[in-house]
């Protein structure tokens, strides 16, 4: 891993602007397709929350994987039902884009009443995106919180 951390930042410095401004165009790319995803299903639109997801994705969520089939017939519901339910505040976050892939990390606290129960909770978030002909879909969700 430190072999190469160290090429990509001497391959940073390295690079001439014209490919700084596109990995920083990349980065937003990624940024909002992450920030788009969340916001649809805060709002409950499921609709347009699989439309940031690619089709062979892998949720690791609740100690189970499933398939994006799987994922919208179980666990995204209840996910946007919580989701609109609590208020979450990004506490930590990286994101660092690798050509067609894009690596996603956040910490985050969630609070707010669900089903009339007191929700205080930390949790963390990786999500891998990759680069497609239709954009930057998210390839892997692994969501843990405690």
């Amino acid at each position: 891993m430190r072999h190469a951390l160290f090429a990509l930042a001497w391959f940073a410095l390295a690079c001439p602007a014209s490919i700084h401004a596109q990995m920083t165009g990349a980065e937003a790319e990624v940024r909002a397709v992450v920030t788009e995803f969340s916001e649809a299903l805060a709002a409950g639109d499921s609709a347009r929350a699989v439309t940031y997801l690619h089709p062979d994705l892998i949720v690791y969520e609740g100690g189970h994987a499933e398939t994006l089939e799987e994922y919208r017939a179980h666990h995204m519901g209840s996910d946007m039902a919580f989701l609109s339910a609590v208020d979450e505040t990004t506490t930590a976050e990286r994101l660092d884009v690798y050509g067609e892939t894009a690596l996603y990390l956040s910490e985050y606290k969630m609070s707010g009443t669900y089903r009339d129960r007191e929700v205080d909770l930390h949790g963390t978030e990786t999500l891998v995106l990759l680069r497609t002909p239709d954009g930057w879909k998210i390839r892997h969700i692994h969501w843990s919180s405690r």
